[in-house]
């Protein structure tokens, strides 16, 4: 029986295979540190340049006129990395607590946490706000060239071997399928592709039992760059552990008890040093409005599955993105059949990846990968840690430097999946072209480097892995760009171009703030107008829009889209008024280029109210108006059907018939359509009619209407669905001589129009009203930073309303004493001022902060401990023992 080894060090040693160097090649300890030092450098050079070269072949931006900013790219990045150079800057309003530019007041530190915590995001300080795209696109492009080069460190402490091969299989993991079809539109999550092989390195020390203080700040940074895909990299890296622990040959299971337990605690440390991210995070997820519900229910086959290790394509329907390129694949394959790799090293990591993959595909796993909440879109957010994992297979396959006959297997085995995944939509020309083409010389540059031949040889073979890898990256990006682009979905949004900087020059024109807002809505560039060009507007899309906020605003008749996570300005004058806007920008009419900004004159946004009514009843949203603005400014009178398809009554008012179904038959495709779901579009319309005030303005509310809405001249489409979109309370036009207002609803299918969905607002009671607020409003008002300020008219008594979604976290004061959570009126912020108030002062803190202060505090005061002590016994031993074994003294093929 083998003695136990002494250390790990040797416990790691105990794993070493040998196999005879070939011709040339010297040991791994007689070899220079060069090329281990140049390595990293080189993943992240080749990673980066190919990634460009596709950009500029597809004439990408910064390449080329063709805009990155789909989907969330445009919608969130864009505009909060605009937001970051504002506060870097010092040209916002608000400060890192509080947003007042968007949702008419939000909360901002888990915004920031989330999206602008990659430190790449940062560098967007460095450039001309209008250039914010190409801070966006280093953060891409500069994760991808540290994700690959991190990752060349840690396989180089997974097993020693030659530095520039360890780059090149790197690059795989840098330019993943993950990383073209999901990372590139979420910079944010680009901190996960840097976060898996951090913490990697982290779990190698904690096998050989040194450098916990180093590691547990590497966990910190991994987490603190991004929780969310932190956290997939942690779990991910503590079964990689595991398998390592498992597949060891002689190290006694109490020191690999102990390396998990070390890795145990280094985990937790590091997770608590930044633990005020979480901490904040949690508490605003948990007041936040909830997303669409969504369901796993389609779970792709194990061929679509398959069919995403082969490079260049892009699959129609969500799967995991795993794709690792050629050279990759290729040895993956080849692993199994490397006699130099133990039977239970191969058993380990294969059953990983497959245990990871089906992870990816089960529900329950899938809310484990994903914080135990399903994903609003793709549920495969996590791939890129099975990339990661397939690269390092790959790498052990190398290291080991299989024979030709072991190629060979391996080359069959990638063409047999390739023809078995022939059929699939992943797999197109593309994907013939760079298995083949790519394919054969990664096989003779593999077959290069194991032949016993001369070193010139070898590096010839390593010029064509190299090159392969290049030209097959590039091509690789290429083509999943491509083929991305012929989606109407990822259509790009406008961002930093002709019309939204003519739009921004306008609103920067007319601020007034706090005295008013300047709201850049109704209309929208992106889904955060706000952010990307200024004002204070209702526009504020994000993962952490209040639930106050969207309630609110949305009773009060603004729209909103993802049933509230998405808010929008208001479009009538009552909603304007109520929040202050004073002036707001809309396009002109048949020039959709342009736009003009619209006087109004708003109450201020501080009020002040003898009382507060309650609701009496339910409420329509005329009435609710009204109670907020404190006085009768609408006429509602009920719909009376009198033209086109008879409506049925319904609970509240009047559900409008759908299409009529076609007699029982066959359609085109030979399918018997009797009793089939037939619901459409009620071409006819149902006409409505209401009596009102001639020269008031009437509006419709229909929150959940989705199809045409015309009459006095107007139309407008709805595009409402039940809690997902809701219309705002919109305009239809000036109520004739005759008084009489006939509104025509052509829906789509059967919907539900309110019974009073029609109201007609008296210009001159709404000025009234107004005036009045605006007589009680305070002298002096100053809002900025996360901060309110107000001195208050002589004897103001009641309360004072404030035109703020009453989110949680606010503390208010009157005349300097104690701070007190203010309540809320109308979903508004409200504070009591007693029989009589000279000051109000009104501050946020956001919840959760103080317990994430004091975990990190904890955190950081252990960290120290043992670096104290860990530095006292380092000295006591250095006069006891012989000196440390040095990385590369140590063989790793755990």
């Amino acid at each position: 029986m083998a003695p136990t080894p002494a250390t790990p060090q040797e416990a790691v040693r105990s794993l070493e295979v040998a196999r005879p160097l070939p011709v040339g090649e010297r040991p791994a300890a007689a070899r220079g540190t060069l090329g281990h030092r140049t390595a990293p450098w080189l993943a992240a050079a080749l990673s980066m340049g190919a990634y460009c070269l596709a950009l500029t072949l597809y004439g990408s931006y910064p390449f080329g006129p063709r805009s990155r900013a789909v989907n969330d790219l445009g919608n969130q990045f864009v505009p909060f990395h605009a937001r970051l150079w504002d506060l870097l800057h010092g040209t916002t309003s608000g400060d890192l607590f509080f947003n007042w530019s968007s949702g008419y007041g939000v909360p901002f530190l888990a915004d920031f946490f989330t999206y602008l915590m990659n430190p790449f995001s940062w560098l967007v300080g460095l450039f001309p706000r209008a250039l914010a795209d190409l801070p966006v696109f280093l953060v891409t492009l500069l994760g991808i060239g540290l994700g690959a080069a991190l990752m060349t460190v840690f396989l180089g402490r997974l097993r020693q071997g030659s530095g520039p091969l360890r780059a090149l299989l790197s690059v795989g993991y840098g330019l993943c399928a993950w990383v073209l079809n999901d990372g590139f539109a979420d910079p944010m999550w680009m901190w996960g592709l840097v976060a898996l092989p951090l913490t990697g390195i982290a779990a190698d020390w904690c096998l050989r039992r040194t450098r916990w203080v180093a590691g547990t700040l590497l966990v910190a940074l991994a987490w603190a760059g991004n929780f969310y895909t932190a956290a997939m990299a942690t779990l991910a890296m503590a079964l990689v552990l595991v398998v390592r622990l498992l597949t060891a040959a002689t190290m006694p299971w109490r020191d690999r008890l102990r390396a998990l337990a070390r890795a145990a605690s280094m985990a937790l440390t590091g997770i608590l040093l930044a633990a005020p991210v979480l901490t904040v995070t949690l508490e605003a997820s948990r007041a936040a409005q909830p997303a669409p519900e969504v369901s796993y229910d389609e779970q792709p086959s194990l061929l679509d599955q398959w069919a995403q290790l082969l490079p260049g394509g892009h699959a129609g329907a969500p799967v995991p993105n795993i794709s690792i390129g050629v050279l990759g694949l290729l040895l993956v394959a080849v692993f199994p059949f490397v006699r130099a790799v133990p039977l239970r090293v191969r058993v380990g990591w294969y059953a990983l990846a497959a245990g990871v993959a089906t992870s990816f595909v089960l529900e329950p796993t899938i809310l484990l990968w994903h914080g135990f909440a399903l994903p609003n879109g793709s549920p495969y957010r996590a791939a890129f840690v099975l990339s990661g994992i397939l690269v390092m297979i790959s790498w052990l396959a190398l290291a080991h430097r299989p024979l030709p006959r072991e190629l060979a297997a391996g080359a069959a085995l990638v063409a047999l999946l390739a023809w078995l995944c022939r059929d699939q939509g992943a797999v197109g020309t593309d994907s013939w072209i760079l298995v083949a083409g790519g394919g054969v010389p990664a096989l003779l540059g593999l077959a290069a480097l194991g032949t016993p031949r001369t070193s010139r040889t070898r590096a010839a073979g390593t010029a064509v892995l190299a090159g392969t890898v290049l030209l097959g990256s590039a091509y690789t990006a290429l083509s999943v760009t491509a083929a991305r682009g012929e989606i109407a979905w990822f259509q790009p949004k406008i961002t930093f171009t002709g019309p939204s900087l003519t739009a921004r020059d306008g609103l920067l024109a007319r601020a007034d703030w706090p005295h008013s807002r300047t709201d850049p809505g109704p209309h929208e560039f992106a889904n955060n107008d706000p952010l990307l060009i200024g004002g204070e507007g209702g526009s504020y899309y994000s993962s952490f829009a209040p639930a106050v906020t969207a309630r609110t605003l949305q009773g009060l008749g603004a729209g909103w889209y993802m049933r509230g996570r998405h808010t929008l300005s208001f479009e009538d004058p009552v909603g304007r008024a109520l929040m202050g806007v004073g002036s707001y920008l809309s396009p002109v009419p048949e020039r959709r280029a342009l736009f003009t900004p619209h006087p109004a004159r708003p109450a201020p946004l501080l009020t002040v109210r003898d009382a507060l009514p309650r609701p009496a009843g339910r409420e329509t949203v005329f009435a609710r108006q009204e109670r907020v603005l404190g006085a009768a400014v609408y006429e509602v009178p009920a719909l009376t059907p009198t033209a086109g398809e008879a409506p049925l009554r319904d609970r509240d008012g009047w559900l409008l018939p759908g299409a009529r179904r076609p007699a029982a038959g066959t359609n085109a495709t030979g399918t018997n359509t009797a009793g089939a779901n037939t619901a459409g579009t009620n071409e006819a319309g149902t006409t409505f009619t209401v009596r009102c005030t001639p020269g008031s303005t009437a509006l419709w509310s229909a929150p959940w209407f989705s199809g045409e809405v015309s009459g006095l001249g107007l139309s407008t489409t709805g595009t409402g669905s039940h809690d997902v979109t809701a219309n705002p309370l919109r305009i239809l036009g000036r109520v004739p001589a005759d008084g009489t207002v006939a509104v025509r609803f052509t829906g789509r299918g059967r919907q539900h129009i309110p019974e009073r969905a029609v109201g007609c607002l008296s210009g001159r009671r709404l000025t009234a009203a107004v005036n009045a607020l605006r007589a009680r409003g305070p002298v002096e008002l100053a809002a900025g930073g996360h901060r309110l300020t107000a001195r208050l008219r002589p004897g103001s008594k009641g309360s004072a309303v404030l035109a703020l979604p009453a989110v949680p976290g606010w503390g208010c004061a009157v005349d300097g004493g104690p701070l007190h959570a203010p309540s809320s009126f109308g979903g508004l912020l409200a504070v009591p001022l007693g029989p009589g108030a000279a000051r109000l002062s009104c501050s946020y803190l956001p919840p959760g902060l103080h317990t994430g202060l004091a975990a990190s505090g904890a955190a950081t005061l252990a960290v120290a401990v043992v670096a104290v002590f860990g530095t006292a016994r380092g000295r006591r031993r250095l006069h006891l023992t012989t000196p440390r074994r040095t990385h590369h003294d140590i063989p790793t093929d755990l």
